[in-house]
């Protein structure tokens, strides 16, 4: 779903649209940015009760009799795997997606990968998380304002991100094998560049999507989920690689 509308026609080139003075624009994407900040406070108060409180916490994980994470429960291992499972067949169902079909998928993505987050609430210390996320909403918002802003086309930069994407994710699964402390270092700083790259890219993407629609309410109110739902998943995951990065650990 983070694709959608990738290969949009460019009825109105980059360095053409004025993108400042459009209230419609702004309108569209207040309405992603929303969105994508209602998701994170949902996902914040998920992974805060999946982590946090015991009777949930146990469903969901292994923990030591210390406290430590020891791994995940059959149930937590579903609703890990289950986002993807969640897209991977609404790609197929959702031929022609409405605003409410591709609005029940946003927020059925941000609950289950909020309830998988309480790992982190688990694993790092307080303090770290909320400096980390301070640093991502900072750093997701300046991405943002560049692609936004931006005259210059980012098609073929994106492209170029979404190849790196590819090779990072095989690099993760080869290092779940080897286990090697400097591989995983590499994905981490490879991870922040590709989700900040990506987050500039989707930005000016959904500039032009909305400018391609030409005032269609219908297909906007499917655009507005689908991009929320792909900064939703760039700022996570840019959370996540800094947090591998900066984080404490308990």
């Amino acid at each position: 779903m983070s694709d959608f509308n990738r290969g949009y026609a460019r009825t109105v080139s980059t360095d053409r649209a004025d993108m400042s003075v459009d209230a419609g624009l702004r309108s569209f994407m207040l309405g992603v940015y929303n969105k994508v900040a209602l998701g994170l406070v949902l996902s914040a108060g998920l992974a805060f009760l999946t982590g946090a409180y015991p009777p949930v916490r146990d469903l969901m994980f292994r923990i030591t009799v210390d406290g430590r994470l020891a791994g995940f429960t059959p149930l937590g291992m579903i609703v890990v795997f289950a986002p993807l499972v969640v897209l991977l067949m609404s790609g197929f169902a959702m031929r022609n997606p409405t605003a409410k079909g591709a609005g029940a998928l946003y927020w059925t993505i941000v609950s289950l990968m909020g309830a998988s987050l309480g790992v982190v609430v688990l694993v790092y210390t307080g303090a770290s998380i909320a400096s980390t996320f301070l640093i991502t909403a900072a750093a997701f918002g300046g991405l943002s304002l560049v692609g936004y802003t931006t005259k210059k086309d980012l098609t073929g930069f994106g492209s170029f991100m979404i190849m790196g994407l590819i090779g990072l994710i095989l690099a993760s699964l080869v290092n779940m094998f080897l286990h090697l402390a400097a591989l995983a270092f590499i994905v981490n700083i490879l991870g922040v560049l590709i989700f900040s790259g990506l987050i500039a890219y989707d930005t000016q993407r959904l500039k032009m999507t909305y400018y391609q629609l030409g005032g269609d309410q219908q297909a906007m109110g499917v655009a507005t989920s689908y991009g929320a739902l792909s900064l939703y998943i760039n700022f996570i995951n840019l959370f996540q690689f800094l947090l591998s990065i900066l984080g404490s650990r308990r």
